[in-house]
């Protein structure tokens, strides 16, 4: 049995990437006095979310200083985070990046179907904010071998019919049911980090979490800032995850044949 340390943050990034790292710097020292081995932090955490009315984040070099200084944060950690880069003849890309002190182990740009890699915890594939809505997204990375999903997000609160109560707010529901879905249906480790708070006149929902293989979320921050950290044999649980599913349609296929 192996057991894994894992967590998925909420929390608020800005423009200031000064701020932003001093923020990361926090995040991964309270994480790593807790033990965790993987972190997940949010979409656009280093500069910020690229809102249509606001100014445009700072765009990152992917083999640049920041991604540089973000792998010597990590550590020995497994760390994932969201950052806007900036890419030949000026294309620009909303992307995430998991690195560890020895660099960077996979990258991931919304644009692209995700895939997978391997990392010291296990395979992950990575994901950004609204990839969650596509199942094809998802399943992509479970058939690239991936045991781990983690999707980085900027999700805010419903801006039409918004409800005070951010526990209430239909895109809460919708941002919470999408994990679960997600998780489950690939039998997937599923680890869920969001912006909280505000930017601009958006309102974030925060909801980090994370979901075992089989649908149930394990930990969550609620609507708050912080950290929802859980301890997963990730091997043991997909693989059950997965035999259970298996032994369904098993079952299914069985009883449809009797009906013929």
């Amino acid at each position: 049995m192996r057991t894994t340390r894992v967590a998925a943050v909420a929390a608020p990034f800005g423009r200031d990437l000064d701020e932003c790292f001093a923020r990361i710097e926090r995040l991964v020292a309270l994480a790593r006095a807790r033990g965790v081995q993987l972190l997940a932090l949010p979409e656009a955490s280093l500069g910020g979310y690229r809102a249509p009315d606001a100014d445009e984040p700072p765009a990152l070099d992917p083999d640049g200083p920041e991604l540089r200084r973000l792998a010597a944060i990590a550590g020995d950690m497994v760390l994932c985070a969201g950052y806007y880069e900036r890419a030949d003849e000026g294309v620009r890309y909303n992307s995430a990046v998991c690195v560890t002190g020895d660099g960077v182990l996979g990258r991931h740009r919304q644009a692209h179907q995700p895939g997978a890699f391997d990392t010291p915890v296990g395979r992950i594939g990575l994901m950004i904010c609204y990839d969650k809505a596509s199942p094809d997204a998802a399943r992509a990375l479970a058939a690239d071998g991936a045991a781990i999903g983690v999707c980085l997000s900027a999700w805010p609160a419903s801006r039409a019919n918004a409800s005070p109560d951010l526990g209430r707010d239909r895109w809460t529901r919708q941002f919470d049911l999408f994990d679960q879905a997600r998780a489950v249906e690939n039998q997937l480790l599923w680890l869920s980090a969001n912006q909280s708070g505000r930017f601009g006149d958006l309102r974030f929902v925060a909801s980090a979490k994370v979901v075992d293989p089989g649908g149930d979320v394990l930990a969550t921050t609620g609507v708050a800032a912080g950290a929802a950290v859980a301890d997963v044999d990730v091997a043991e649980a997909v693989d059950l995850a997965r035999r259970a599913v298996s032994a369904r349609y098993a079952s299914s296929s069985r009883r449809e044949a009797q009906m013929v």
